[in-house]
């Protein structure tokens, strides 16, 4: 079911399909705008959905739309989906909501064409690929701008993270990301779940860029705050 269309009086809804995004969001919060009321769902069974069926369905699209919608009419100023396979339906719904509705990895992608031409998509669950490949293509149609995508799937690493082994998650990711570096001008994490793997990695030759802290920003400004 969707979220209560209750009024949560929060500035920011945020809409995850893993609890662990709650203190992430929470941290940038008390970080970047403290005082910022935010609220938070949790619909893990639109991510397992999406995984089962190997992409985003029409059917899992439509529920993930009413639940961004659900949230919208409890009284945000601005909604945020963190799921990067569930982007698409996010922008869907953003159609049909009074009130901004973002995807988490817009304002990452948009930084990544600016970066250079050549981006390197690293993720660690397959159906987030496809998503983020059409993201960064339009961002940089927008833009003018031409780019090459070049794809990294860690998949192995997506059970650690299923099973709740933090470390080995973000240990897997980080020691990949020197290899993934070569001949590409900038990485992109395409999953938010993968951020905390960027202070593991070390110096890379090129600019490696995750959607939380970006995107929360631009979702402060939007609800009126300078983060």
């Amino acid at each position: 079911m969707p979220p209560s269309l209750r009024h949560h009086g929060a500035a920011i809804a945020f809409l995850h399909t893993a609890a662990v995004h709650i203190d992430t969001f929470d941290a940038l919060a008390r970080e970047l705008a403290p005082g910022l009321a935010l609220t938070h769902a949790v619909r893990e069974d639109l991510l397992a959905a999406t995984e089962k069926a190997g992409g985003l369905t029409a059917a899992v699209s439509l529920r993930t739309q009413e639940a961004l919608l659900a949230l919208a009419e409890g009284g945000a100023r601005v909604v945020v989906c963190t799921c990067s396979t569930l982007g698409p339906a996010a922008e869907a719904a953003a159609q049909e909501a009074e009130i901004p509705v973002m995807r988490i990895d817009r304002p990452m992608a948009d930084a990544a064409v600016r970066a250079g031409r050549v981006i390197g998509v690293c993720a660690a669950l397959a159906p987030t690929l496809a998503p983020t490949r059409a993201l960064i293509e339009n961002s940089a149609a927008r833009a003018g701008r031409d780019v090459r995508v070049r794809e990294f799937l860690f998949d192995d690493v997506w059970a650690a993270f299923r099973e709740g082994r933090l470390d080995d998650y973000y240990g897997g990711i980080a020691g990949r990301l020197a290899d993934a570096a070569r001949n590409v001008d900038v990485l992109v994490l395409a999953q938010a779940s993968m951020a905390p793997a960027a202070e593991r990695c070390g110096t890379l030759a090129v600019p490696l860029l995750s959607s939380p802290r970006i995107g929360f920003a631009e979702a402060a400004r939007i609800a009126g705050v300078r983060a």
